[in-house]
């Protein structure tokens, strides 16, 4: 009697992610420890972890128009992922072993790397993770929170850099949310102060008369 040959487990979670996103074009493919993208006439969005009234259509339109806004030229590839393989992208790429929200890399990046860029501007991954602390912290949805910060990422593409430019970006993304109707802005919850920033959002849901706490 022959024995029905079982298939082979997946190494790991990145391989089977490898496996399983094959035919749905995954943002990021892993060959070894070379990391290249897809170039494809249109964003790839892929939702690896499920985000609440979060679909992949709604997102890749939102992509678009982000993008437009930004005058990002190229397309951006966005995988919504967990922070554990945000932290390993973090780890490899950029020689830090923590996990952050959202992380952007630049086509050049990516040729360097050994990809092909094409039409691709560069790719983004975000941790769905924190982007449910962040709504729950702020008071917005998960979802709003994917694009805010899915927009953060689209603004690096185009060659914004918070850290160095005093304060361009930020002034940028401030007029793309309210453009685009999103929730407080990235860089506006570090600028105490500021419209929609962290100490205006605490001062709003005090009751008349009472004092926030030192």
């Amino acid at each position: 009697m022959r024995r029905k040959r079982r298939p082979p487990k997946p190494r790991d979670k990145e391989s089977k992610c490898q496996r399983e996103g094959s035919k749905q074009a995954l943002p990021f493919v892993w060959e070894g420890s070379v990391r290249t993208a897809f170039s494809e006439p249109s964003a790839l969005v892929i939702l690896q972890k499920k985000v609440a009234a979060l679909s992949r259509a709604s997102l890749q339109r939102f992509v678009l128009q982000a993008r437009r806004a930004a005058g990002l030229r190229g397309h951006a590839n966005v995988l919504v992922t967990s922070s554990a393989v945000v932290r390993s992208l973090s780890r490899q790429f950029r020689g830090k072993n923590q996990a952050t929200d959202v992380l952007s890399f630049s086509a050049s990046s990516l040729m360097s790397k050994g990809g092909k860029s094409g039409a691709l501007a560069g790719e983004i991954a975000i941790s769905a993770d924190i982007a449910a602390q962040n709504a729950a912290r702020f008071g917005h949805s998960p979802a709003a929170e994917i694009k805010v910060l899915a927009l953060h990422g689209i603004l690096h593409l185009a060659g914004f850099d918070h850290e160095r430019d005093n304060g361009q970006m930020a002034r940028k993304e401030m007029r793309l949310r309210r453009l685009l109707r999103l929730p407080v802005a990235l860089i506006e919850r570090t600028q105490p102060g500021k419209r929609g920033s962290v100490n205006e959002r605490r001062n709003k849901t005090l009751r008349p008369g009472a004092r926030r706490k030192a």
